[in-house]
């Protein structure tokens, strides 16, 4: 990665695995500051700014909570950019409006944060992998930032 950006995460459901492997690469102090593992929605309002009335009305598993969590985080760390994940990764946990592999993923800059919705089948482990690798490829194919070792 081109050191002079920084990174930071928020992880729900991926529960700090993006984070361990950004660390996993030698070198990676860098440029990555940290991540918050909010887990519960205590923590994505009271450390990461989310609006209560957002997952009150929307709930944590949604569009608009994954967004304010990677802006949130991006601004807690100053860094240029941030990634967030919230989801139900199995095996348990999932409603009719959103099933089990139910997963939303943000990614955001100091200009702009985009998010998508990925509709998982695995089990628990195989969705929190699938997920993590997601994320940092799409950093990777939005912004050119390679994260991993071997990327290009």
């Amino acid at each position: 990665m081109n050191t002079q950006y920084t990174i930071s995460t928020a992880e729900s459901c991926t529960g700090g695995n993006i984070a361990h492997l950004i660390t996993m690469v030698a070198g990676s102090s860098s440029y990555f500051k940290g991540s918050v593992v909010s887990y519960s929605n205590e923590v994505k309002i009271n450390v990461l700014g989310v609006p209560a009335s957002y997952i009150n009305e929307f709930g944590a598993v949604s569009k608009i909570v994954v967004e304010a969590m990677a802006i949130g985080v991006r601004k807690l760390m100053d860094t240029d950019y941030a990634v967030s994940t919230s989801g139900i990764a199995g095996p348990d946990g999932g409603s009719e409006d959103k099933p089990i592999g139910t997963i939303w993923i943000a990614i955001c800059n100091r200009q702009e944060v985009k998010s998508r919705c990925l509709h998982l089948s695995g089990s628990r482990i195989e969705n929190i992998k699938y997920t993590s690798k997601i994320v940092l490829q799409w950093l990777r194919d939005e912004y050119n930032l390679s994260l991993l070792e071997g990327e290009q």
